[in-house]
């Protein structure tokens, strides 16, 4: 025993340790971005990376996937917020999708990922990738509002008077938020060039960012003081911040059913999230293991619930904090959790200088994300596959920016459903005719699953059957056959007898075409 905790510390300390405080470093920024732009305290995206590592690791089965606030539910998270008008409300919310993973993970629905298409999936991460672009535009212009559809910026072209707005629009344009801007886009389009990223190894494109912002802010409040940023463009953490936690307020969990929909959607979003990004994860694992799916919807469930307890906005497992861990070295869950530890020591023990980071960084970092979610050879890809794979995406994507994330994804499955159903249609039988001795011979060869979606085309195509010929229905390669066919064949084989046509029938069992009477 002695030698295994002695084996598990020189793993920690000589992998984890350091890989943990990479992924934090990735993940600081980050966990106050996504709480921006869901328009939720800042603090609540940085309670939420502290319990997605120091609570959802212990619970997890996976050694390398790492959890916290993620850019897949802004979207979702900000609309909640707004609708229900109260941010205790919202917190009901998260508690409810918790309970919803947790009930999937313990009744094993851990597989519910694989009946979504992946092209409604891809729509709706491309759409909420679209929609994470455009609520950076303010920010990275420098407007101090930190929400897109509450600022004045669409206001300025919401009256008539267009040309009026946009000559006031220099008044919200901020000269040292653009400079911070155009620096920061630098360094995250630099980070895809491997060479560059591997001279600057220990140090995150995302930090690099946030250094870079304050820095530029420094020098601009130095020499430039009439350009400083403001105290409304810079992020704003209580020093105290555990006595300003807001705490859900149970006393609304019945008052409406909207509390419970949302809920439940916040958590099915979460769920379909997560299990993407285990399977991303585990595919980047050099040991090749497997999270048990069951159990991670367990510990999201409870980690979910923690965070609505809590004051935190929804957590799932994160494509980018999993693939900086796993870059970083991280070898077990130790390093999720020291991420966690971190993260926690960073808001105890430097909140003034968090304090000093410009929103136009966190800005560009998120814009960065919705680019990547977004990318321009995602939709080449899918157009590659044609359009039962392309139309499901680009409907789903339309749909979602015109109303909201159900609606666009419930329409894009109703799309995918019907080439389903039409693919179904062509499968399920074949016809073909012979003539011989000036009698035809009209062969109907069943496919291995024959289902009451083609019932109308079968029916149509025995009536059109010709009078004093013979007709021949084969289903001996048949598995199943639906007890609608069945139906349509004994009521055609009753009736062949008025019209001359003798039916002939080959694996469908004489008593089972009686039975159906």
């Amino acid at each position: 025993m002695k030698r295994k905790i002695k084996y598990y510390r020189l793993i920690w300390l000589k992998h984890d340790l350091p890989a943990g405080l990479s992924v934090a470093l990735v993940a600081l920024p980050l966990c106050l971005g996504i709480a921006l732009a869901s328009g939720a305290p800042l603090y609540a995206g940085l309670l939420s990376g502290i319990i997605g590592g120091v609570v959802v690791s212990l619970i997890s089965g996976s050694s390398l996937s790492v959890s916290g606030p993620a850019a897949g539910l802004t979207t979702l998270v900000s609309s909640s917020i707004i609708s229900l008008g109260d941010y205790k409300i919202f917190l009901l919310v998260v508690m409810i999708a918790g309970f919803f993973q947790l009930i999937l993970g313990l009744l094993k629905l851990g597989a519910i990922a694989n009946y979504f298409p992946s092209s409604v999936i891809k729509g709706m991460l491309a759409a909420i990738g679209i929609i994470l672009i455009s609520k950076q535009i303010p920010l990275l212009l420098g407007y101090d509002q930190p929400d897109f559809w509450t600022s004045g910026f669409l206001h300025l072209f919401s009256s008539k008077n267009i040309l009026g707005n946009l000559s006031s629009l220099h008044e919200h344009v901020s000269a040292t938020a653009i400079w911070i801007t155009l620096f920061s886009l630098i360094i995250m389009i630099l980070q895809s060039d491997k060479e560059w990223v591997k001279r600057i190894k220990m140090i995150p494109a995302p930090l690099l960012v946030v250094i870079l912002g304050i820095a530029i802010n420094f020098i601009f409040t130095s020499a430039f003081p009439n350009h400083a940023l403001t105290s409304s463009q810079l992020v704003n953490i209580p020093q105290n911040m555990f006595a300003s936690i807001s705490f859900p307020d149970f006393t609304k969990l019945f008052s409406s059913t909207s509390i419970w929909e949302k809920g439940i959607l916040v958590g099915l979003l979460a769920t379909l999230e997560t299990l993407l990004c285990v399977e991303a994860v585990d595919k980047l694992d050099k040991h090749n293991r497997i999270t048990p799916v069951n159990r991670e919807l367990i510990a999201q469930g409870v980690g979910n619930l923690c965070c609505g307890m809590l004051g935190a906005i929804p957590i799932t497992a994160v494509v980018v904090r999993g693939s900086a861990n796993v870059d970083a070295g991280g070898r077990s869950k130790l390093s999720a959790f020291t991420h966690g530890l971190f993260l926690l020591l960073a808001v105890l023990l430097i909140p003034t200088l968090l304090n000093k980071i410009p929103y136009a960084s966190l800005a560009v970092i998120l814009f960065v994300t919705g680019l990547n979610l977004t990318k321009p050879k995602l939709y080449k890809n899918m157009w590659s596959l044609g359009w039962k794979q392309f139309l499901p995406f680009l409907i789903t994507i339309m749909v979602i920016l015109s109303t909201d994330l159900l609606i666009g994804v419930s329409i894009g499955l109703l799309v995918s459903i019907y080439f389903i159903v039409q693919n179904n249609f062509k499968a399920e039988y074949k016809i073909t005719k012979k003539v011989h001795h000036d009698i035809e011979t009209h062969s109907i060869k069943l496919n291995s699953n024959v289902t009451f979606l083609n019932k109308v085309k079968l029916r149509k195509a025995l009536d059109e059957i010709p009078e004093y010929s013979v007709l021949h229905i084969d289903g001996n390669e048949s598995n199943f056959i639906d007890y609608d066919i069945l139906e349509i064949i004994s009521e055609f084989h009753t009736k062949a007898h008025d019209r001359h046509i003798e039916v002939k029938l080959s694996g469908i069992e004489k008593v089972n075409v009686d039975a159906v009477h």
